[in-house]
């Protein structure tokens, strides 16, 4: 079962996206319920794209229960938050682009969830041979890639990005579309230092997530891209 402090974190994570997001969106009322309907399909996607890329090789484990009701994955959640919000929008009709929004949001929330991961012990890197300054010792003492430490680092930068791009107006309503596709190469990459289970041709399900990821996130921004020229021609 999971430890207390990482519900906590996983809590403290959703409280500090709700306040960003309600400092950033307070001008419109129709955006609480589109970050509640991005935050509903967050843990529907993190738990079935969790169940898609590892969970079936639980099936028969005497722990199978406890890891699918446990396991979840922020690809998962990034994909199914962006198709929560898009419902969501068309529910209440609004018709403005959200993405640089959750592009401010999206990754504080990873980043408390990532330090109760660290906390936990969970989302292990691959394990080294020689421990070194940079490896992090797992429950057992076994030296490892810092997997936990490196995504939590991916998003700070991120953070750092998108803040200096609202700043100088660039790419306005591309933002989510940009972290996507940054985040999926960045995880695909990763995996390969990850202790993740590989299925087909050496690579995790979550890898084959990443590449998906993506090519969404490059046709969303082509597309997006594509309806201004037209508009503004």
């Amino acid at each position: 079962m999971q430890s207390s402090p990482y519900r906590w974190l996983m809590l403290a994570g959703i409280g500090v996206s709700l306040f960003l997001w309600y400092r950033l969106a307070r001008r419109d009322a129709r955006l609480l319920p589109i970050y509640l309907g991005g935050l509903f399909g967050a843990a529907l996607g993190a738990k079935l794209l969790y169940l898609l890329a590892e969970g079936w090789l639980d099936y028969g484990q005497a722990d199978q229960w406890l890891r699918w009701a446990t396991g979840k994955t922020v690809l998962g959640a990034l994909a199914g938050g962006y198709g929560g919000v898009e419902l969501a929008k068309r529910w209440v009709g609004y018709p403005q682009a959200t993405g640089d929004l959750f592009a401010s949001v999206a990754p504080v929330g990873i980043i408390l969830g990532r330090v109760g991961c660290l906390l936990q012990g969970c989302c292990l890197g691959a394990a080294c041979e020689h421990p070194a300054w940079w490896t992090l010792a797992d429950r057992h003492g076994h030296p490892r890639w810092p997997a936990v430490p490196a995504e939590i680092g991916f998003n700070v930068v991120a953070l750092v990005t998108f803040a200096l791009l609202r700043r100088q107006r660039r790419w306005p309503g591309q933002h989510f579309h940009l972290y996507l596709a940054g985040y999926g190469a960045f995880r695909f990459a990763h995996e390969f230092w990850r202790d993740t289970p590989r299925i087909a041709l050496g690579l995790s399900g979550y890898q084959f997530a990443s590449l998906a990821l993506v090519g969404f996130a490059v046709w969303r921004f082509r597309q997006r891209a594509g309806a201004r020229t037209v508009t503004s021609a």
